[in-house]
Formats: C-alpha cells, structure tokens, sequence
C-alpha cells in the first residue's frame, strides 16, 4: 500500500496526524507513506517511521512571488517530484481549496473530507473520494477517522500511540523548557507573568530553557533568562534537533503552539496555557498534558488580536503559582 499524505502546516496540524499514521501502520505493516509539507516543516514528517520521503513544498513563497516560481522551475521540480510514481491514494488531510489543488497534481485516487467536513468545502470538489466526518470532536480523532475509512478499516480503540521516533538523549540536570512564543498576539501570555514562572522555577532548581524562532521571540527569550542564572537562551537549530532537547525536559509549559504538541507526542508532561483559542478541538493531547484556560467573559474569543485589552487582561486569570503548581502536580 502506497499512500501521499497532503498535510502542509502548521506545526500542530502536522502532528496531529501521527495517530492516524499509527493506526494505519498497524493494519497495514507495509505501509510505504509520502509526504507534502512546507519546507519549514519537513524534519518533522521523518519522525513517524511509516512515513518513507518528504516532498518538500514552498507553497508560502509561490502565493507572494507566483511568476518568479514558474520562471526560476521550482513548481515544475515539484510537479515532477510527486508525479514520479503512481499512488493507491492521495489524501488531502488538510481540507483547503490549495491543499486539494496540490493533492491534484499527484497520481492516484484522490481522497478527503466532504463539502460538510472540509475546512474550505470547495475543496471537496477536487476528489474522487470525500469522506463525511464531523467536526464536532478533536482534529486528531478527525484525522484517524479520516484514515480509517480512506483505507477502509475499522476504528475500534480510543487510544492512540503517535508513534514518533524517540531519541536517545539524557539530561544530566532537571530541565524545564518554556514555549514563551507563538503566531496570534491574543495567545501570549504576558511577559510579565512568564518573567515570574522563570524565577519560580530556577528558584525551586530547575534549569529552565527557551527556545526561539526570530530576532524578536530571541529578544524576549533573552530578557526573561536575564531573570536568573539559571535561565538561558537555546541556541538556533532544525526542529529535529530541538524535538531532541524536548525530549531531555522533565517537563514543559507554553501557550498554544506547535512545538506544545510536539512534546505531547513526545510524552513529556506539559502544562499548555489557553486564552483566546478552546483546546476542546485542537489542544494538546497525550499522557500527563494539562490545558489552563483563561476564565473571562470574551475568551475563548478566536481572534487573532486581543479587541478587549492591550495587556491580554484574561491571562491575568492564570496566575504564575497557579501554573507552577499545576506543573508539579504532573511532574
């Protein structure tokens, strides 16, 4: 069985999907898996060990610079690279109308949600199967459902295994690490209050790590590891190697990002912090995660900008004792 996953961004949606690449596996052991992602992502697909190559895809950078893709022969490399062998099924797991069109360009049965299911219903217009899945439970039972009957079998367990390549790191010190960074300004928690999370945690002797991903989250990660000797500032690196440093960490807290449910898929115990976003349907998921959701009147609002206040007054709901404590309580 040879399948091409269509799965693109972002970083957690990416994930996600491991569980139903497990279920998959398991059913049918010679599962040869390929996949689409955005170049950004592509060191994370290799970790699931069914998945076999990864197409790397600058989707981003052709929608900004359409002719000088088309000139320079990047979409044509691609087009040749996922055209080169003929698939049992390409699945569409990402359910927009450029996903689909992607999916397209392959050979093999096109598969994906319906009009009903579909992030963009005119995606389902593009394949030969569109499959019906509510939307009403969480992204990663969605997906394994999506799975299932795509390779028609049937799905019984409520468990799931991510199934993700471990690493064979060790940590000679108790480290914590802290995702003070993400892509919506409604979802940080405030500067201040990480500022007192790091100097409760190097004072009960953790060494607390923070990672970046730009000149601006590297300014902040370094002012808040100016809060105590104990705090510093991760280097640069590919997400491999920072799934490697994940997995060394006796535990981690952060906000909703990606590189949260890498540690979730990663079994590290993790205390994700929720304002304007609901974790009902995409949170974080696995052993020992726990979700804090801000308690206020408009969260969650799902907006990307706070209209309420400058200073995300919700998070001022979830004190840093009370994370700390939370965190201990799973560690």
């Amino acid at each position: 069985m040879q399948i091409l996953i269509i799965k693109m961004s972002s970083l957690g949606d990416i994930i996600h999907l491991f569980p139903a690449l497990t279920d998959a596996q398991q059913l049918y052991p010679k599962l040869a898996c390929d996949w689409v992602v955005e170049a950004a992502f592509a060191d994370i697909p290799a970790l699931h060990p069914a998945v076999r190559e990864v197409f790397p895809i600058n989707l981003r950078q052709w929608r900004k610079h359409p002719f000088q893709a088309w000139k320079n022969g990047d979409f044509k490399r691609f087009k040749q690279l996922i055209q080169h062998k003929y698939y049992d099924l390409v699945i569409d797991a990402q359910g927009l109308l450029k996903s689909a069109l992607v999916a397209r360009l392959a050979h093999g049965t096109k598969v994906g949600f319906d009009r009903k299911s579909a992030r963009e219903p005119l995606a389902s217009l593009f394949y030969q199967q569109p499959i019906e899945i509510s939307k009403d439970q969480h992204a990663i039972w969605r997906l394994r459902r999506l799975m299932a009957m795509a390779l028609n079998y049937p799905l019984n367990s409520t468990s799931f295994d991510y199934g993700i390549r471990r690493f064979e790191t060790i940590s000679n010190y108790p480290t914590l690490i802290f995702f003070h960074s993400t892509t919506w300004t409604s979802k940080h928690y405030p500067e201040n209050l990480w500022f007192q999370l790091v100097m409760i945690a190097c004072e009960a002797g953790f060494q607390v790590k923070l990672p970046w991903g730009n000149s601006q989250e590297k300014a902040r990660a370094q002012r808040l590891a100016d809060a105590h000797k104990l705090a510093t500032v991760m280097p640069a690196m590919n997400l491999q190697t920072l799934a490697a440093e994940i997995n060394t960490a006796r535990g981690v807290i952060g906000v909703d990002t990606g590189l949260a449910h890498l540690a979730a898929a990663l079994n590290v115990p993790s205390v994700t912090i929720y304002g304007s976003t609901n974790p009902t349907l995409t949170g974080t998921c696995g052993e020992n995660q726990i979700h804090l959701q801000t308690d206020f009147k408009c969260s969650p609002c799902l907006k990307r900008d706070c209209t309420f206040s400058k200073k995300l007054a919700c998070y001022e709901t979830i004190s840093p004792k009370q994370v700390w404590q939370t965190l201990l309580n799973i560690l």
